[in-house]
């Protein structure tokens, strides 16, 4: 057996008239993110640290921007494409850490685990969300927009 990791960072800018998304997971707020698909800036992070886990490249590779079929997409949707872009591999573990000065996500971090290991169909143990600020610094203390890293560990043959 061969076991390996992958890094994603991913991040978006606020949207008015546009909800908040992350990790699947609705959460309340003024402002929501812009982007190509659903801008779930979390999932988005998931799904880079998996490909490159399995060597299969990254997400703008696989469903870029300028597919008009990815318009509006749901990330989890997405996430289940990814799944099978890495094929036989087994995940084993997702650790991601979601950067926001606002909203508040801690009352969020469990749907937002429930979502990612049903959808990655793990046991809820094998994924960690973390939520943290950067005291006001950088674009996302500046409350512009929110940012994700993640962590992707998986097992499996060549």
């Amino acid at each position: 057996m061969t076991v390996r990791t992958g890094t994603g960072f991913d991040v978006h800018r606020f949207a008015e008239g546009r909800p908040l998304i992350l990790c699947g997971t609705p959460v309340p707020s003024s402002v929501g993110l812009l982007g190509h698909s659903d801008a779930d800036v979390a999932t988005h992070a998931i799904m880079d640290a998996l490909l490159g886990a399995a060597g299969k490249g990254d997400i703008g590779e696989h469903f870029p921007d300028t597919d008009d079929r990815y318009l509006g997409a749901d990330s989890i949707q997405l996430l289940l494409e990814t799944k099978k872009i890495i094929g036989d591999w087994d995940i084993v573990n997702i650790d991601l850490t979601i950067i926001a000065q606002e909203p508040k996500l801690s009352p969020y971090k469990d749907e937002m685990r429930e979502r990612i290991a049903e959808a990655l169909e793990i046991p809820e143990e094998a994924v960690n969300v973390k939520a943290t600020t950067t005291e006001g610094l950088g674009f996302t203390g500046a409350k512009e927009g929110i940012a994700a890293i993640a962590a992707a560990t998986i097992e499996g043959r060549f």
